[in-house]
């Protein structure tokens, strides 16, 4: 019997770390989709859909869950109603939502309340805002956890799962960034038009509890970049409340210095990683992907507050001019020893091996929670 598996996938982010995972469980034999939504259907974050859809060999149904501007809690009802009418259809026989995102917890609602397995990919794991609230919702609606390190598997197990449903694979994404990209630095600076060889990265996200703060924070954190004088590639915040702050901070940059992009192709973004002089924002790229590069990157603000494990991630608020001068003075163009720490590019295969054995279907879906003792 071919199992069907439907990945839901509503960001670039999330289904950057869903991809290896997929095209593993696709080529071990597996019926594979994927149920597109969210910021990948929005002309304005780079329609990035079309990244799904490049994916050969896998089933994709797109639903748009939003306008720009809606709410949080109307984004959860529309995903909610669009993904539940969706399985009524499918059925499949496993549901695969990543971490702390809106459309991840309306997957994982919808999945526990239709009696369908939910694997839960990197949960049990601390961060700043509403992020950690709906990553650990997401933990007790799921039956299945993928997480990516020992420290993650303790947290779901604090939280009354059973051992055998928690399985340390790693972060998915290192799988990607652990191979060859398959282009060179030169093919993505001339595909993107990036006119400078010494740059640094810039992902800089709303925290949705700091809605009313972000254009000041931006506005601060983007003036002490602008007065470096260094270059930057900056790609584009998701759609949070508070996003509207940011993007007219980016507006008001220097063209020349700041090449900004609403998107961009994971091998391509990969290799600019790989070459870049460092990464500034709050994105869990700065704590994940640049440690494990050894790419030094300074963590601005709460959203990925307790995230970080390596000494090449610094931290400081958006407004300590200083600290980002700093920074930028004794960082810029230094490599640190990578960090292992969420994993070796080994996720995939984990996963897939544990898809494999019969012990993993045969899980009941009724919960209990087990104490720690």
């Amino acid at each position: 019997m071919t199992r069907s598996i439907l990945f839901l996938t509503g960001t670039r982010a999330d289904f950057g770390k869903l991809k290896p995972l997929a095209v593993a469980l696709r080529d071990a034999g597996f019926d594979v989709s994927f149920f597109v939504t969210g910021m990948h259907m929005l002309d304005r974050y780079g329609m990035t859909k079309l990244e799904v859809h490049r994916l050969p060999g896998v089933t994709v149904h797109e639903f748009l869950n939003q306008r720009i501007g809606d709410p949080q809690d109307i984004i959860l009802s529309k995903t909610v109603v669009g993904f539940s009418d969706y399985i009524a259809e499918t059925r499949p026989d496993l549901v695969v939502v990543h971490g702390d995102r809106i459309e991840a917890l309306a997957g994982a609602l919808v999945a526990a309340t239709n009696y369908i397995p939910c694997a839960h990919i990197e949960g049990g794991e601390v961060s700043g805002t509403i992020d950690e609230i709906y990553r650990h919702c997401n933990t007790k609606l799921a039956s299945h956890h993928f997480v990516s390190s020992q420290d993650a598997k303790r947290r779901v197990m604090a939280m009354g799962e059973p051992e055998n449903a928690v399985h340390v694979i790693g972060s998915p994404e290192l799988d990607f960034h652990a191979a060859p990209s398959g282009v060179s630095l030169d093919e993505v600076r001339a595909h993107y038009d990036i006119p400078f060889e010494d740059y640094g990265i810039i992902v800089f996200h709303p925290v949705t509890s700091e809605q009313a703060s972000m254009g000041a924070q931006a506005q601060a954190l983007f003036g002490a970049l602008n007065a470096s004088g260094r270059n930057f590639v900056v790609i584009a915040p998701n759609n949070d409340p508070g996003s509207d702050d940011i993007f007219a901070a980016l507006n008001a940059l220097p063209k020349d210095r700041f090449r900004q992009f609403p998107s961009m192709r994971f091998n391509h973004f990969s290799e600019l990683m790989k070459n870049a002089a460092c990464m500034i924002g709050n994105s869990s790229a700065g704590v994940r992907e640049a440690p494990f590069f050894g790419l030094p990157s300074l963590d601005i603000g709460t959203r990925q507050t307790n995230r970080a494990q390596s000494a090449s991630v610094f931290s400081c608020a958006a407004t300590d001019h200083v600290a980002i001068q700093k920074f930028l003075k004794t960082q810029w163009g230094q490599r640190h020893t990578p960090h292992t720490g969420f994993g070796e590019g080994r996720a995939a295969d984990r996963f897939v091996a544990t898809l494999n054995d019969d012990a993993f279907w045969s899980q009941g879906l009724q919960k209990a929670f087990h104490d720690l003792g």
